[in-house]
């Protein structure tokens, strides 16, 4: 699946996105954070607070909750402001 970083996210891990094979026990939205993180540093960084960043599948925002099977891209960003 394709992974895409956005902002502060994007900065943090050093790429705007990859294709990557999570293990078949990364099930959720959450849980492929939790892998990411073990990743490396940089990826620890910048899914330190896991519980601030936002997902989408497919273009569609999501809980962290969400199934990832099927996904053909994940897209991870920081809280979105404005007005």
């Amino acid at each position: 699946m394709k992974v895409k970083y956005f902002a502060w996210v994007r900065e943090r891990v050093g790429k705007a996105e990859e294709t990557i094979e999570p293990p078949a026990t990364v099930r959720t939205v959450e849980e492929l954070i939790a892998w990411l993180s073990g990743r490396s540093e940089a990826y620890a960084y910048a899914f330190e607070k896991p519980k601030v960043i936002r997902a989408a599948i497919d273009h569609a925002h999501v809980k962290s909750d969400a199934a990832i099977a099927g996904a053909r891209e994940i897209a991870f960003f920081p809280p979105m402001t404005g007005g």
